[in-house]
């Protein structure tokens, strides 16, 4: 088993230097289309609805994207992919980028040569239980059956976290999170656990989410962001600047509705000129045009317009703002300057 790990990482590792000098952008524009890789199905992040649209938190990250590169957000190609495959789809350019709430870790960035854009969601691990279990701690938890997906930062947290409690554990492997949620309802498992970002999502899809609770217990920090191929630096910068983009716009009240008007009056802040392009040419040293941010921003708005559409407190899903507040509010949110 270690041998096939190994040989596994190695062969995403070469694939991803062999394309190291590709140039993305110039690939996208002659498409004509980003091809985005996405989750197979998560509610409020990214999930296909009954018409084959793509909607959630991460999506909003790909039309982002796209908006400022071809100056269409729908320009997006959306390629599910399960969290086996999702790291060697990005090598190999089957896609552009990949925003399907995945942890930035050191072996993920350095021994897969795969580089994060940033962060755009702030999170931890949990656990989701029934409520008829009466269960108010994970502690408690010794010698329940446990379903977590594979290939996942989630299976090492919990595998850590058990052990370290001395609490013992029977998995029940999963491939994707609708077989997590399938197994979990039959009663499978005991416990289902993930980000806890994923377990609000679960839960809100279910027939009688009350009947279940989110234990209190995080343990474990998962910094959840867009990421690209090492070497191709362009476009790394692209998809950086781009998610940086939106995070300033909520921070200097650019919204999708006055992202237009933005920056015209007399006296306007000098940094949202900067950002839109009234004042600096920064597009051009991305390779795009003066507009590319304020186009992204019109797409689907700004990082909290984004946040709240798709997961905020007014939507099924229910996340506070907490650790994903803008600084300025006393969360973790902020962008470098545009200077």
């Amino acid at each position: 088993m270690k041998k096939s790990v190994f040989l596994g990482t190695l062969a995403v590792a070469s694939v991803a230097a062999s394309l190291a000098t590709a140039g993305t952008l110039d690939d996208v524009q002659a498409s004509g289309e980003l091809k985005c890789g996405v989750s197979t199905g998560l509610a409020g992040f990214s999930s296909a609805d009954a018409n084959g649209e793509w909607k959630g938190f991460d999506v909003a990250i790909c039309r982002a994207v796209a908006a400022a590169v071809l100056g269409d957000g729908s320009k997006v190609k959306f390629v599910p992919l399960a969290n086996k495959i999702r790291f060697t789809a990005l090598a190999s350019g089957e896609i552009d980028m990949l925003a399907r709430n995945t942890t930035w870790t050191f072996t993920r960035d350095v021994d897969l040569k795969l580089e994060f854009a940033g962060v755009n969601y702030y999170d931890g691990q949990g656990f989701m239980v029934p409520k008829a279990l009466g269960i108010s701690s994970a502690k408690e938890l010794d010698g329940a059956t446990v379903c977590i997906q594979t290939g996942t930062t989630s299976e090492l947290n919990l595998s850590d976290y058990f052990r370290s409690n001395n609490i013992e554990y029977d998995p029940v492997p999963i491939e994707n999170n609708a077989e997590a949620q399938a197994q979990y309802l039959a009663g499978a498992c005991d416990v289902f656990t993930t980000d806890a970002s994923a377990l609000a999502a679960t839960r809100a899809a279910f027939d009688n989410p009350d009947d279940h609770v989110v234990l209190s217990e995080i343990i474990s920090k998962e910094p959840l962001g867009p990421l690209v191929r090492h070497g191709d630096n362009q476009w790394g910068d692209i998809v950086r600047w781009t998610l940086n983009a939106l995070i300033s716009a909520e921070e200097l009240g650019i919204t999708s509705a006055n992202v237009e008007t933005s920056g015209m009056e007399a006296g306007s802040v000098p940094e949202v000129n900067r950002l839109l392009g009234t004042s600096k040419s920064f597009g051009p040293m991305l390779g795009l045009d003066l507009k590319w941010a304020a186009r992204a921003i019109a797409v689907s708005g700004n990082y909290g317009e984004i946040f709240e559409q798709n997961i905020g407190e007014s939507t099924p899903i229910g996340i506070p703002r907490g650790l994903n507040a803008q600084w300025t509010n006393g969360g973790l949110i902020f962008s470098p300057p545009f200077r």
